[in-house]
């Protein structure tokens, strides 16, 4: 089972929130999740990041490979 943690879209029609996700990566994009890992909020000004950066390590220990979106994020959690 290959895992991913990316980008589910949540919000309304023009105006985008995503939950950053833990799932397999067979799951389509807004199917159900093994766990919440934080969100993105880009309709703010500055973009709002939550993110749990304890339970992504945990979940990249088990394997799991972030998007190349979901790396950005972390760093800018991270800082």
């Amino acid at each position: 089972m290959a895992l991913k943690i990316r980008l589910t879209r949540m919000g309304s029609k023009k105006k985008p929130f995503y939950r950053v996700v833990a799932l397999n990566s067979e799951t389509r994009r807004d199917g159900r999740a093994l766990e919440y890992l934080g969100y993105y909020n880009p309709m703010k000004s500055p973009a709002e990041i939550s993110i749990d950066l304890d339970k992504v390590k945990a979940w990249m220990d088990k394997g799991a490979k972030p998007t190349d979106t979901v790396r950005s994020l972390l760093k800018k959690a991270a800082s």
